[in-house]
């Protein structure tokens, strides 16, 4: 069969992986009665539940007289570096643009990594449905980011089509007609994106692994497009690392083709085909797999540099194994090691004292993730505030990353974005309207303002604003920021929280715990409405006596606490506050438990 290789490409939300579920479905590899998921490609329980691609994965299907092997990417900034590998596999890629949003930050980040590798994209432009679509107006700002990412003539000459992902429709005009189904898109890939190279089917057999997973019968499974020659069951290889060092020498046990949502043994695969190959136990992402024969290892893509930091410490409070199996630095180490191998993205290192480690990514939510993975697995963990990752600059002036931060917001909100902002050192680069009494604010930010501000752009814009967020450069250092305005309340006692006690602090602040939960000293059970931090004892219940009380006694009413969710505790807690991560629950706390050691800590700090 004729072969052709593409990746679909977007922003979040702009509809990748639904058009996925309608092109497997239209291409006849489903059943008509067979029942399937909604998103099928999102097989990873945290994607289903925040409705992101967090992993980039493949799948083909059959058209005509062609097998089109299609890789569906994420669409949010902090899983860049899945794009950024999966484009090597590819020949051509299927820009999504939605019709109402247009190009968004991740748009411009895959786009200009597609068109620096020489890829040919054709431009969809996803919910022409939407009642506020434009898609005149995205067109022109497409066609003006091609230009502004030095596209050549080649590329800039993009097959555009018009139409809904979630419809099941794409045509070369905006109304219609809607009866083809997704054959346009179909027919386009086929005429505009060019045949895998297969030539040098008669060299020694390499390809560079980009996709790496654990499967429980076979082992390791690496994911890569056969760059020359062709591969065999039972055939020997050996795997070269990106310096050239020989890694390990093995035989390949199975080799996996995608077809559907199946993976389908072959008895032999060629260049320009995407498998996943099994029998290795050490080769990972960007080694280069090949014949013995092979001396030079092939060219992996950069990768950007991460730009966030977290410390994951070993937990130590007076409830740590209570609720995890898995508590102790060997575990927490081996599990960080597995996940750096299979994702390029992260950095991480161990701390002289071996009882924690310091893991760099590209944002919080990718840590978030990585987190919440290993709470399900039944790890427990402490978890620091996210610092960023600073940089020496030529002449030895320090250095931090800069994000383009592109917000859309009501109209009547935009001046209080902008005052928070320049608050947080940010420089506006663009003000225009998007359509619908709504603005377009860009803003070249540091990272470091940027923590934290997701939940209070929506208390400020009552849930209507959409922050994105993409790494920009590195700049020189711009100040200090100023911090979380209120201190926090702190338990001084070890126990079981009492609501009688609970009841008699709500004047000093809102909680962030319920009545009746586990306590220990040092543990923060809610925030103070002044700037210090308080101890309080929140076990005290109320004085019982055999005398009758005068006045009626009351059942007491507590207001609801707030509710802490992992991605809002990194971002609230202060440097001296940790996450108490564990499977079934999620508890802030002090660094120092101790109420003598947290002073001592704050006089060395104010000395510094």
């Amino acid at each position: 069969m004729k072969l052709r290789n593409i990746a679909i490409i977007a922003h979040v939300d702009h509809g990748k992986t639904t058009l996925v579920d309608k092109l497997l479905a239209q291409s006849g590899t489903f059943r008509e009665n067979q029942r399937t998921e909604e998103r099928a490609m999102d097989s990873n329980d945290l994607e289903r539940e925040r409705g992101i691609t967090i992993l980039a994965k493949a799948t083909s299907v059959e058209w005509n007289d062609t097998r089109i092997n299609i890789v569906d990417t994420p669409g949010h900034a902090d899983f860049g570096g899945e794009v950024e590998r999966i484009l090597n596999m590819v020949d051509g890629a299927v820009i999504l643009v939605d019709a109402a949003e247009g190009p968004m930050p991740q748009t411009k980040f895959v786009l200009g990594k597609a068109l620096k590798v020489g890829l040919k994209p054709i431009v969809a432009i996803n919910k022409i449905d939407r009642s506020d679509e434009r898609h005149k107006e995205v067109l022109d700002e497409i066609f003006d980011l091609f230009v502004a990412l030095d596209a050549t003539e080649e590329q800039l000459d993009f097959p555009v089509l018009y139409g809904s992902g979630r419809a099941g429709w794409l045509a070369s005009e905006p109304d219609g007609p809607q009866d083809q189904g997704l054959t346009p898109l179909f027919e386009k890939i086929i005429e505009h994106v060019p045949e895998p190279d297969t030539a040098n089917v008669n060299e020694p057999f390499k390809m560079i692994g980009t996709i790496l997973e654990a499967n429980p019968f076979l082992g390791r499974l690496i994911t890569g497009r056969i760059q020359s020659g062709t591969i065999k069951p039972n055939q020997a290889v050996k795997v070269l690392g990106r310096d050239g060092n020989l890694i390990e020498n093995g035989r390949i046990t199975r080799i996996l083709a995608f077809r559907g949502l199946e993976r389908v043994p072959l008895d032999s695969a060629q260049s320009g085909d995407i498998v996943a190959i099994a029998g290795l136990s050490k080769g990972t992402v960007a080694d280069t797999f090949c014949d013995p024969s092979v001396t030079q290892p092939l060219d992996a893509q950069p990768i950007d540099p991460p730009t966030v930091t977290m410390s994951f410490i070993v937990n130590d409070s007076p409830l740590a194994g209570t609720e995890g199996d898995k508590v102790t630095s060997r575990m927490i180490r081996d599990r960080l090691m597995k996940e750096a191998e299979g994702n390029v993205a992260l950095e991480i290192t161990e701390s002289p004292d071996k009882d924690s480690f310091f893991v760099s990514g590209r944002g919080e939510l990718q840590l978030a993730v990585l987190i919440e993975t290993m709470r399900r697995e039944g790890f427990e963990l402490g978890i620091s505030r996210p610092r960023v990752v600073m940089k020496e600059g030529e002449n030895g002036e320090v250095l931090e990353p800069l994000e383009e931060v592109v917000i859309d917001v009501d109209e009547e909100h935009s001046g209080i974005v902008v005052q928070k902002m320049s608050e947080r050192k940010a420089e506006m680069i663009e003000l225009r309207p998007s359509g619908g009494d709504r603005q377009r604010l860009v803003f070249h930010a540091p990272t470091r303002g940027l923590i934290g501000y997701q939940s209070e752009l929506l208390t400020d814009t009552r849930g209507t604003a959409i922050m994105n967020r993409l790494f920009h450069s590195y700049a020189p250092f711009k100040g200090e920021l100023p911090g979380r305005t209120n201190g926090v309340l702190i338990s001084s006692e070890d126990g079981e929280s009492v609501a009688y006690a609970m009841f008699n602090l709500e004047d000093r602040g809102p909680m962030v715990i319920d009545a009746g939960v586990k306590v220990y000293a040092g543990m923060i059970i809610g925030i103070h409405s002044r700037e210090n931090d308080l101890e309080v004892n929140v076990l005290k219940g109320k004085k019982l006596t055999n005398m009758r009380a005068s006045g009626k006694d009351e059942a007491v009413k507590l207001t609801p606490p707030i509710r802490m969710t992992l991605d809002r505790a990194l971002s609230w807690i202060q440097d001296d506050e940790l996450v108490e991560v564990t499977p079934k629950n999620i508890r802030l706390r002090k660094l120092y438990l101790d109420p003598h050691e947290r002073k001592r800590f704050e006089k060395s700090r104010k000395a510094a």
